[in-house]
Formats: C-alpha cells, sequence, structure tokens
C-alpha cells in the first residue's frame, strides 16, 4: 500500500508541469533582463555619475556581471536542497530570493542621495538576483524533465528555455512603454523604477502555480529508494569533474552569443551607432521572436538527433555567425539590424533549446539539481559575465570584427568540448 501510495504523487497533469516550469523561468528572466536593461540605460548616470560616460557604462556592467559569481553559490546552495529535500521546494525558495532581490533594487536611493552606499548596495541586490536564478534554472529544468514521457525529454525540457525570451519581451516591452509614456527626465528620476516593483506581482502569480505541483516522479523513487547523497556538491565535484568541465564548456557559446546579441548590441547600438533607445528595443524585440522560434524547433531535433548533435550544428553556424558580426551591425541600417539581430538571436535559440535536457542527461538524479544548474552557472561565469565589458573593450580598441572573432573562438571551445563529451546517457534517474 505504500510503495503504490509512493509510486502515484505523480499526479502531476503535463499542462500544470510545463506551466510551472515555464512561469518560473519566465519571472526570473524578466528580473534579470530589466537589471540588464537598466544597467545600460539607467545605472551609469544615477549610480556612477561622478565617471565620464564610457567608464560609468563599464563600471554599471561591472554589476551586471555580479550575478554571474553569485549563480554557482546559487547552483551549491539550492541545489544542495533540491538533491536533499526535493525539487518543488528549492524551487519555491529561489523564486522568492531572486524576486525580493528586485524589488529591492526599485526601492534604492541613487548616488545623490547617499553616495558611494547606493552602487554598494546595488551590487548587493544584484548579488541577490544571481543567487536566485543559480537555484531556479536547474530545478524548473528538471520538473520538466523529469515528468516527461520517453521520446519527449528535449521537448518537455525546453519550456523553461523559452522562459528567456518571454521574460526579455516583458522586459523591453515595459521599457519601450515607459519610454513612450514618459519624458527621460521622468523615466530617470523615477520611471525606470517601474518595472523592478511591478515584478512582485509576477512573483506572486509564480509562487501560486508553484505551490500547485508535486515533487518528480525520479526524484520521489530515489527518495523511496534512500539514494540521496550527503553532500551532492563534493560528489559532482570528486566524481564527476570531467562532466561538470565539459558541461560548462558545452554551455561556453550559448551564454556569450545571447549577451553580445542583447546587453552588448544595445548599449554599442544606442551609444556608438545612434540608434535611439526605443528603436533598439524594438529592433531587439523582433530578433526575440527569432530567438523563441529557435527553441521549439531545435528541441524536436534534439528529441531526434539527440541533444548533443544538436547543440554542436548549433554551434557550427554560430562559428559561422561570428564572421557576419561587423558586416551586418551597422549605423543607418535598421533593416540589416534587424536581420542581424534575428539572425543571431535565432541561432541562440537552436543551442539554448536543448541545452536544459542535455545538462540533465549528463548527472544521475542523485546529484542533477547541482550539477546541471552548477555546469550551466559556471557557463555564465565564463561566457556571460565578461562577454558585454570584452565586447565593449575590444570594439572601442579593434572595431567590431573583433568581437565577431571572439564569438568564433567561443564557439570552437563549445565545439570541442561537445565531441569530447561523448554521447550523454538518456536521462533516467539511475546512478551514472
Amino acid at each position: 500500500m505504500s510503495t503504490s501510495a509512493a509510486a502515484t504523487p505523480a499526479v502531476n497533469s503535463p499542462r500544470r508541469v510545463l506551466l510551472a516550469s515555464l512561469i518560473g523561468t519566465t519571472i526570473e528572466f524578466f528580473d534579470f533582463y530589466i537589471y540588464a536593461t537598466a544597467a545600460v540605460l539607467v545605472f551609469p548616470h544615477l549610480f556612477f555619475p561622478d565617471s565620464s560616460e564610457g567608464a560609468a557604462l563599464l563600471q554599471s556592467l561591472a554589476t551586471f556581471a555580479v550575478a554571474f559569481i553569485a549563480r554557482p553559490v546559487g547552483s551549491a546552495v539550492f541545489g544542495h536542497y533540491g538533491d536533499r529535500i526535493g525539487r518543488k521546494a528549492t524551487l519555491v525558495a529561489a523564486l522568492l530570493t531572486m524576486g525580493v532581490s528586485t524589488v529591492a533594487i526599485g526601492l534604492l536611493p541613487t548616488h545623490a542621495s547617499i553616495g558611494l552606499v547606493a552602487p554598494a548596495l546595488l551590487a548587493l541586490c544584484r548579488f541577490g538576483q544571481g543567487l536566485g536564478l543559480g537555484g531556479e534554472w536547474g530545478g524548473a529544468v528538471l520538473l520538466a524533465t523529469e515528468n516527461a514521457p520517453p521520446g519527449k525529454r528535449a521537448w518537455y525540457g525546453m519550456f523553461p528555455q523559452l522562459g528567456a525570451p518571454l521574460g526579455f519581451l516583458l522586459s523591453a516591452g515595459i521599457f519601450l512603454l515607459l519610454g513612450r509614456a514618459m519624458s527621460d527626465a521622468d523615466f530617470l528620476q523615477w520611471g525606470w523604477r517601474v518595472p523592478f516593483l511591478a515584478s512582485s506581482l509576477l512573483v506572486a502569480v509564480g509562487l501560486w502555480v508553484r505551490l500547485n505541483v508535486h515533487e518528480t516522479p525520479q526524484f520521489q523513487a530515489a527518495l523511496d529508494r534512500n539514494e540521496r547523497v550527503r553532500l551532492p556538491m563534493w560528489t559532482v565535484l570528486r566524481h564527476h569533474p570531467r562532466t561538470l568541465l565539459l558541461g560548462t564548456l558545452g554551455a561556453f557559446a550559448t551564454f556569450v552569443l545571447f549577451y553580445l546579441m542583447t546587453v552588448f548590441t544595445l548599449g554599442y547600438g544606442t551609444t556608438v551607432l545612434g540608434y535611439s533607445r526605443e528603436q533598439f528595443l524594438l529592433l531587439q524585440m523582433v530578433g526575440i521572436l527569432f530567438f523563441a522560434a529557435g527553441i521549439p524547433i531545435s528541441a524536436k531535433y534534439g528529441d531526434r538527433w539527440g541533444t548533443r548533435r544538436t547543440m554542436i550544428v548549433a554551434s557550427g553556424l554560430i562559428l559561422g555567425f561570428g564572421v557576419l558580426f561587423a558586416p551586418l551591425f551597422q549605423a543607418g541600417h535598421p533593416w540589416m539590424v534587424v536581420a542581424f539581430l534575428s539572425l543571431g538571436l535565432f541561432l541562440m535559440g537552436l543551442t539554448y533549446g536543448p541545452c536544459g535536457t542535455f545538462l540533465a542527461e549528463i548527472y544521475p538524479v542523485q546529484v542533477r539539481y547541482t550539477g546541471a544548474s552548477l555546469s550551466f552557472n559556471l557557463a555564465g561565469i565564463l561566457g556571460a559575465a565578461p562577454a558585454p565589458y570584452v565586447a565593449t573593450w575590444l570594439a572601442g580598441r579593434f572595431g567590431l570584427v573583433a568581437v565577431g572573432y571572439y564569438l568564433c573562438l567561443t564557439a570552437v571551445v563549445t565545439i570541442v568540448a561537445l565531441l569530447a563529451m561523448g554521447r550523454p546517457a538518456r536521462l533516467s534517474g539511475k546512478s551514472a
């Protein structure tokens, strides 16, 4: 009787599982992107006003990078509890951590009010955002993939990934509306706070959905077999170091491409190429639609070909795109920029769609939350955290061609890592 009771809590309907995995990452990425947008458009003026325009932007991007340092910490903390007590409770805690940090940013006094304490508090809140996202992503992917039927794991695993384009569209959309509804002076004075404060409503919805799902069947089975490990992080580092390294490098180009196509292009397009903030956000929103389109396409082929092979093909296409970076990203040619953003972000969708399922497949269930989260977030430190900063420096020193070569190099590293990984075992609850 007890065994059948333990086996049936998979009362999770597919619709509820996919909604819970999608809505959480949508909120998390919305929170993350409103910071990224504000780091380019707002924070240099309000939190670093004593520096020159270029130096203030670089300082603001440095606080943006703080979250990527926090993300592996979030992987370790939330991954530990996700592998020890379960996916559901940990996901709720991660969402709360991210949400509180984001709302706090909307309430911060600026440099004009409290001086140097203001950027310090900004960096602290940014750390909290990274901490929450470090725990959120892995749990959302496992919630989807560990509830997926055979042959549909990449398809289920792409729903948390769709949170990235949806979160970006919400973020860019709200900044566009604010830009049109108020003057630049009002926007800088108080309007920029609206997206951060509004995220509290999204968090409330996300918590309600998350609290109404059950534990995943695979993790519940591991609990029933008493297969939990005492220190998941130590187990990953000691028994799966090669998997950790290759999994991290396998997601490297994914992060570099995305943050070049969003944060770097927004900063460069508005400060160097002369596009207005509203115009460029609109161009990016068109590109994000192609990002969203690429995710289900790659998930379909991920189930047919395998996630690793799909990511190798996508990374090869990214390598080719790096050569086109400078010729397509030009001043005075908005339609060419639309094509540039659409192509780059479509390729992002092709590599990002199967990425979550791939990283889940390479770890056993007992350490899957910790291992997948750690690989994903270490790739964020390696790829995304320095990408806007490095690209801004390269473009200023050597021109956009150097940024394209930087992207090519990261694509080569990722392809080599994916080839070295070999074919991952299909996702299962068994120990590796």
